[in-house]
């Protein structure tokens, strides 16, 4: 069935925008507003993280967000109900929720599914899920649901695994710039470039986004050049943390991208 995130990629093939951000930071309620100011100026998807204390994918900058949600009380229950909230206003952009195996498992994982689903999210991307795992349990789960689940791949990842998750996954690949944590650069090295051009003479049939290090006009151009987006996490945290308003933090970050 298509959603969101098909109908998105249909529409806009190329350069598209999406933002991260933790759920319940910088302060507990503020996942609605943030969701809302960025499809007002323009982001065309946004991926929502659920904080975990031990973020082994993320950065600096995303773990203290993490840490700091915590600490305000932000639960997965929350978490659902914000998002449900939102969705009553913005109906059209994608809602991808991001988190680690651990919170999901805690809530039940087809209670999750089922309350996911009906607080209008699109897409879970886990980074770490074993892809066994996810075609022993979570794949029937996610399509009955029409949650497309989003997989990684890294300079690392096998070219057989590439198309494994080609072929059994949905919506788009996240593929991580570099085998490292979140965090920001100024440019992507040639053996990244190297990478993205790899990747797109596989002739993936999912479209393709990059994400991690992307936080200046020429890291964007990159991405945007080589896949038909970026994902952008701590760049906006930082802004966020930054800013006196949602409206400033996210007026800040466009103008940081040059968009």
């Amino acid at each position: 069935m298509n959603n969101r995130i098909s109908l998105l990629f249909n529409h806009k093939p190329k350069n598209i925008l999406s933002v991260f951000f933790t759920a319940g930071h910088p302060y507990l309620n503020s996942t609605v507003d943030i969701i809302e100011c960025l499809e007002r100026k323009g982001v065309d998807m946004v991926e929502i993280g659920l904080p975990f204390s031990d973020p082994m994918a993320d950065g600096p900058v995303i773990q203290a967000s993490s840490n700091r949600a915590i600490e305000n009380g932000i639960t997965v229950k929350k978490i659902l109900a914000d998002v449900a909230e939102a969705r009553k206003k913005v109906t059209k952009m994608p809602f991808i929720l991001m988190g680690y195996i651990n919170p999901i498992m805690q809530y039940g994982f087809s209670r999750f599914f089922q309350d996911a689903e009906l607080a209008g999210v699109d897409g879970l991307i886990i980074p770490d899920l074993p892809f066994d795992d996810y075609m022993a349990e979570f794949q029937e789960l996610s399509r009955k649901h029409n949650i497309d689940m989003i997989m990684l791949i890294t300079p690392e990842t096998s070219a057989e695994r590439i198309r494994r998750i080609d072929r059994e996954c949905d919506g788009f690949i996240y593929m991580v710039s570099s085998a490292s944590t979140t965090g920001t650069k100024e440019r992507f090295s040639e053996e990244q470039i190297e990478y993205f051009h790899r990747i797109n003479a596989m002739n993936l049939v999912h479209p393709r986004l990059i994400g991690f290090g992307i936080s200046n006009p020429a890291t964007l151009a990159e991405a945007f050049e080589n896949s038909s987006g970026a994902i952008i996490g701590s760049l906006f945290i930082k802004c966020l943390e930054s800013s006196s308003t949602v409206d400033e933090a996210v007026d800040n970050l466009l103008e940081k991208l040059g968009c």
